[in-house]
């Protein structure tokens, strides 16, 4: 009897430590499907607000936009270090770190509020970032705090919050596991699938009752008419992978710094560095007459509900402005950004394609450029596929991605994510020795 019951109170530990775990995975995804929701929610009214400030005089973004990333690095320096950039690379680090104290350095509470309210500061200044890539980092934040109560799953916890983080951003649940899998660990963890699953689904339930049903981008059920049409892809499969391609190996240059005097007043000046970036991308903002800032959602969805083309300029203009909010050191993401590029760049080939139906070719423009930048084409086809609710293009999507994962690689043998996230990782081995370096440059 003593026996029976030793192992009746083993059996009862076992599973209320199972079904505790289940909560946390579940109520982390909730908070995160609610932080992705506040954030869009904010990150749609600061851009309004810097659009008001522009019909005053389009010229303000000279003084507004340097101005705005200036003060961003230095709060990032000051109160909110390693909150810049994407955040992607941090929370892919914090994964592969096993010391606490490092693992709080990249994903913390505060540095999930710094990075909502830094965002929000980029976009209130007119710099060409998302919030989706933020979004991640803060997921993967939420879930580490709860992750002190089951301190054994905490990678994956890291890992579910930054699929739930994609889930809720995108409202596409399918593609939150996807990037959890293919981009953030490289590998399938069978004993954590299931509670990921379920923080994602968590995420995007929350999402979906606070937002409601809707599809990113619209809905678009228009597929490639003709043959001739479907020369489309392995034109926006190369232009997307190669202009991808060479967008990260600018970042990945950038990051880790090199040896020149300009390099070496990048890192000495970094606030001064990042006030010429935002000069930069104003003049680029007056360039495209205004279209180029913030996200770029806004431009990409009428055009795909419209079926009127981008300007001409437009994908380019925007691929500079992403790059110089990028290396500038601001907190900010590049998921939107780069689909709002190879919008631009599809709108670009859809001229080369007489009678052809704008949408269908605009998407292989998005899906390209965007597996060109992150070198993830199941991810880069299935958020795509989801955020327009285009079942009909799947298999031209997957073919341009493919396309441009395999153009890219020949630019830029690394991707972007995880070549940024080595530098982190290999900071954090020596956190005891070395702070991490907040602007995330180092030597070369």
């Amino acid at each position: 009897m003593l026996e029976l019951s030793v192992r009746n109170r083993r059996r009862l530990r076992i599973t209320s430590s199972r079904w505790q775990r289940r909560l946390i995975f579940l109520l982390g995804g909730v908070g995160v499907g609610c932080a992705a929701v506040a954030l869009a929610k904010l990150a749609d009214l600061a851009q309004i607000a810097f659009a008001d400030l522009l019909s005053i005089s389009r010229y303000i973004a000279l003084l507004i936009t340097p101005i705005g990333f200036g003060l961003s690095v230095f709060l990032t320096q000051r109160f909110f270090p390693n909150a810049q950039g994407s955040g992607i690379p941090q929370a892919i680090a914090a994964r592969q770190l096993t010391d606490q104290t490092a693992r709080g350095a990249l994903v913390s509470l505060r540095i999930a509020i710094g990075k909502i309210l830094l965002t929000l500061l980029g976009l209130l200044c007119g710099a060409s970032v998302g919030r989706e890539g933020p979004t991640v980092q803060i997921g993967a934040s939420i879930m580490f705090a709860l992750g002190r109560f089951s301190p054994r799953r905490q990678p994956g916890l890291i890992l579910a919050g930054a699929a739930a983080g994609v889930a809720a951003a995108f409202n596409t649940p399918l593609a939150g596991i996807v990037f959890g899998i293919e981009e953030m660990s490289r590998t399938y963890e069978t004993r954590t699938s299931s509670l990921i699953i379920a923080a994602v689904i968590a995420a995007g339930l929350t999402s979906l009752s606070l937002m409601g049903n809707y599809a990113y981008f619209g809905n678009s059920v228009i597929g490639l008419r003709t043959s001739f049409d479907w020369l489309a892809i392995p034109i926006c499969g190369v232009l997307g992978g190669a202009l991808g391609g060479l967008f990260s190996r600018i970042v990945i240059a950038m990051a880790r710094g090199f040896a020149s005097p300009v390099g070496w007043g990048i890192k000495r000046f970094p606030i001064a560095f990042a006030i010429f970036c935002g000069f930069a991308v104003a003049v680029t903002g007056l360039l495209s007459n205004d279209t180029i800032y913030g996200t770029g959602y806004s431009q990409v969805r009428s055009a795909l509900e419209t079926g009127t083309p981008l300007p001409a300029s437009f994908g380019i203009l925007k691929l500079i402005a992403t790059t110089f909010a990028s290396i500038s050191g601001i907190p900010g993401g590049i998921f939107a950004p780069s689909l709002a590029v190879g919008a631009g760049l599809g709108s670009n080939v859809a001229s080369l394609f007489h009678g052809a139906s704008l949408a269908p070719i605009m998407l292989l423009g998005m899906v390209a450029y965007f597996a060109g930048v992150v070198q993830a084409p199941i991810t880069a086809f299935v958020i795509v596929t989801e955020m327009t609710d285009n079942h009909t293009m799947v298999v031209p999507l997957m073919a341009a991605a493919m396309i441009a994962y395999a153009t890219s690689r020949l630019i830029c043998p690394e991707g972007i994510y995880h070549a940024l996230a080595a530098g982190y990782y290999s900071a954090g081995l020596g956190q005891s020795r070395e702070p991490f370096d907040p602007a995330g440059r180092r030597e070369a």
